[in-house]
């Protein structure tokens, strides 16, 4: 029969303990952003080819700049 011992690190459990919070708000931040309109609307035009971008009259590397234009800032 096999025996396994796991020891936990005091240290390590200690800095779990604190980084859940911080983990926990940067999930729910991620979510926020990831449900926003612009977000949605930046995926959409990911989603096109280039030359649909370009029949737009955008690049591929203007998408974000364009979807947050009246930004301060873009």
């Amino acid at each position: 029969m096999a025996h396994t011992a796991h020891h936990t690190n005091f240290a390590d459990s200690a800095l779990h303990i604190l980084a859940a919070p911080f983990i926990a708000i940067g999930k729910g931040m991620v979510a926020l952003a990831e449900s926003s309109s612009r977000y949605k609307q930046i995926e959409q035009l990911n989603a096109m080819s280039d030359q649909e971008l370009a029949d737009l009259g955008l690049k591929r590397e203007d998408v974000v700049r364009h979807i947050f234009r009246d930004c301060v800032g873009f």
